[in-house]
């Protein structure tokens, strides 16, 4: 009779087409669907574009930075030995998107101890680095497509380093200007 695996020894594997989705939403702030229904046609590499023709807030051009770049070429390398593939995002059936992730996102956080962090988090988190980086809130709507700042705020939750070094900057002003 063969016995299960000790815990330690298990191994957990997630296919490459999960693996890369999960990846764009970190590199791109997109939304799940974006990235789910995201067919090869839209795809710009020479570029370093997406191009989708709708999306929640209508047509929407998602900015590639390097790294998504490389990993939307590796799928081109998977994508060229079943050439009918339409979708970026592979599924069991190559005519429809990929339904979802929920079974390996909840792999990845079991593995990361994120017992609470949702796949749309990573858009949330997106929004915060470019707020950390000083990126203006204009900016950081344009790379997530939303027409109205109000919600770039929403989302863009602000690091407590920022934050802290505007407060010292602040105060040191004023206690310059109090001790003359």
């Amino acid at each position: 009779m063969k016995h299960a695996p000790k815990p330690e020894n298990r191994v957990t594997k997630i296919c490459p087409f999960s693996a890369a989705a999960i990846r764009l939403l970190a590199f791109t702030g997109a939304r799940l669907r974006e990235i789910l229904n995201l067919e090869w046609s839209q795809v710009d590499l020479a570029l370093g574009l997406v191009r989708l023709p709708d999306s929640k807030t209508g047509a929407k051009t998602i900015i590639l930075g390097a790294p998504a770049i490389e990993i939307l070429c590796s799928l081109q390398v998977l994508r060229s030995k079943a050439k009918s593939a339409r979708f970026v995002i592979e599924g069991k059936n190559p005519a429809k998107p990929r339904p979802d992730l929920q079974r390996p996102w909840a792999l990845v956080r079991r593995e990361a101890g994120l017992s609470d962090f949702r796949l749309h988090d990573l858009r949330h988190s997106f929004a915060s680095v470019g707020v950390a980086s000083n990126l203006g809130l204009p900016i950081i709507g344009g790379l997530l497509g939303h027409a109205d700042p109000a919600t770039t705020a929403r989302y863009a939750h602000l690091a407590v380093e920022p934050l802290r070094a505007a407060n010292e900057g602040i105060t040191s002003q004023i206690f310059e200007m109090m001790n003359g």
